[in-house]
């Protein structure tokens, strides 16, 4: 299966209510390229959970999120 470019480092759903969940993983200074830049803005159209993540607790943030 290919995905498109800029497609996240890690996904899945969450089993509670069945969200799909994107996360980029960056290090401390890490900065989005153009096409992940151009995958966060397409992404806010659909229903899903997406972030960047620097750390396990900036990904919990991003898996407990509840924007309806």
């Amino acid at each position: 299966m290919l995905f498109p470019k800029g497609f996240p480092d890690l996904c899945g759903y969450r089993d509670s209510d069945g969200k799909f969940i994107c996360i980029e993983v960056k290090n401390k200074t890490g900065r989005l390229r153009h096409d992940q830049e151009q995958f966060a803005v397409m992404i806010k159209n659909y229903p899903v959970l997406y972030g960047v993540a620097r750390s396990v607790e900036d990904a919990l943030k991003i898996v407990e999120e509840t924007n309806d």
